[in-house]
């Protein structure tokens, strides 16, 4: 089982925000999906039965998004919204509820663990505002936050957060909105792809967007560490040792933690660069290094009509789809 088909929505808010929130598994799961990533716009239908109907892909010219928790992130919003109308014109995409899939600076999670958790949301959400308040760089007013719950290490609860800033998720949904497009959910890229992990033993996904690193441990089930950091540079500038560097802090907690090591790792984002970086992984945790996309293709998680957004590095839609099942 993928560690994301156990995750469950957490908190509601207010109707106005109600639909932001729905980051660890949206209900419904509209058939219509868009993933917005710093240099592209990528979108995919399903039909009912689940199979991929069609998908669009149009290129952002550089600087066109800004992933950030803080700041403003369209920063180019007439080529942003270009590239998404033509996207949705392909898929003839209109006056409907949406999936948006967001770079996963935009949203922070967290995995923490407490010895006892309030079962209410009314008391459990002022615990969790307050617990991560030093955490993320935003006020708590303006702060969306969803959890849930999963099975711990040892005694007591673990919590997984998801926290994002009110108006920069509003950035994205002003951008559905625009097209005539009505956004039933909200998650991180990061978040929609884990579900391509096959974890029954410890794995560990490095994933590369833009200038983004986020590594997440998965582990039967339950997600162990999740981390998004910014590369000290990107593209072919991006060397083995500089991921190395941003990976170990969480593959370190983890060993700590729960007394065993990384036995299998996956890598998505580094395209024809990944043989130059398996080697260094290899020394580093001793196990099988592969492409998350190849292997999960290889074991058969992923249907043949879902090849073409495999083709395209597109993990992100491929996970959505597989949340729908």
């Amino acid at each position: 089982m993928s560690s994301v088909t156990t995750f469950r929505q957490g908190v509601y808010q207010s109707d106005l925000v109600r639909r932001v929130v729905r980051w660890l598994d949206g209900m419904p799961h509209p058939p219509l999906a868009i993933e917005i990533a710093p240099e592209r716009i990528a979108a995919a239908r399903w039909g009912r039965t689940g199979s991929l109907d069609g998908f669009a892909v149009e290129a952002l010219p550089v600087g066109a998004i800004v992933p950030s928790a803080v700041e403003a992130n369209i920063i180019n919003l007439a080529a942003v919204k270009s590239a998404a109308a033509n996207a949705c014109e392909r898929l003839r995409a209109r006056s409907e509820d949406v999936a948006l899939i967001l770079p996963d600076p935009v949203i922070r999670v967290f995995v923490q663990h407490f010895e006892e958790f309030p079962r209410s949301p009314q008391e459990a959400v002022p615990m969790l505002r307050w617990k991560l308040k030093k955490s993320v760089p935003f006020e708590a007013d303006e702060t969306l936050i969803s959890y849930m719950r999963q099975a711990p290490r040892e005694n007591g609860v673990d919590v997984v957060t998801a926290l994002a800033r009110l108006r920069i998720i509003r950035e994205y949904e002003s951008l559905a909105e625009s097209l005539g497009l009505q956004p039933g959910v909200v998650l991180s890229s990061s978040l929609a792809a884990t579900a391509l992990l096959e974890d029954a033993k410890p794995t560990l996904l490095a994933r590369v967007s833009g200038s983004a690193l986020t590594t997440v441990i998965a582990r039967n089930g339950v997600l162990c560490g999740f981390r998004c950091t910014e590369l000290p540079a990107h593209g072919a500038s991006l060397t083995p040792a500089m991921l190395l560097e941003e990976i170990f802090p969480v593959a370190a907690y983890y060993q700590d933690t729960w007394q065993e090591g990384i036995q299998s790792v996956r890598v998505a984002g580094l395209g024809a660069r990944l043989p130059e970086f398996v080697s260094a992984l290899e020394d580093e945790f001793h196990c099988q290094v592969s492409s998350l996309l190849h292997s999960a293709v290889s074991e058969g998680r992923i249907k043949e009509d879902a090849r073409p957004l495999a083709d395209r590095e597109l993990e992100g839609l491929i996970g959505w789809m597989l949340q729908r099942g």
